[in-house]
């Protein structure tokens, strides 16, 4: 874990805050390439009516507009909760280098708990992973959020 990594977290972290605010499930995501954030966002599946505008596909399909391409070697993605299959799944197609999440996710992460698609070694791509990163504060987000709910 570096200074580095935890301040990009922090822009995650708060994107996840703000998709709480909206009444989403609290998941920010950044992608940053060379120091640099590319597209930074959150959740808005409800806001959008669709399960795929998950932060971390949508923070992909922004630095692939804004960098004019479809592969995104020499990017980290930063993002509060352990990517599920079909972010994991995008990340591996587009080339991320590096993964670095909060917490994981044990009903749907696919990057530690129920799978390993970023580094598995069948696939074309692998991604460097690290985990842990803010982990105290994406696990309160969502426990609050959820204990809402209940």
């Amino acid at each position: 874990m570096s200074e580095t990594d935890e301040a990009f977290i922090a822009i995650a972290l708060l994107e996840a805050r703000e998709a709480g605010a909206e009444d989403e499930v609290p998941v920010g995501a950044c992608l940053v390439v060379d120091g640099r954030v590319i597209a930074k966002d959150h959740n808005r599946t409800r806001e959008r009516g669709t399960p795929l505008a998950h932060a971390e596909m949508l923070v992909l399909q922004e630095a692939i507009r804004v960098l004019e391409s479809p592969r995104l070697t020499g990017a980290t993605l930063y993002c509060t909760l352990e990517p599920c299959f079909m972010c994991a799944g995008a990340l591996v197609h587009a080339r991320v280098d590096r993964v670095v999440y909060s917490a994981r996710d044990p009903k749907f992460g696919a990057c530690a708990s129920l799978g390993n698609v970023l580094t598995d070694p069948r696939a074309n791509h692998r991604a460097l992973l690290s985990e842990g990163v803010g982990a105290e504060a994406s696990r309160e987000l969502l426990q609050s959020f959820f204990r809402a709910k209940r």
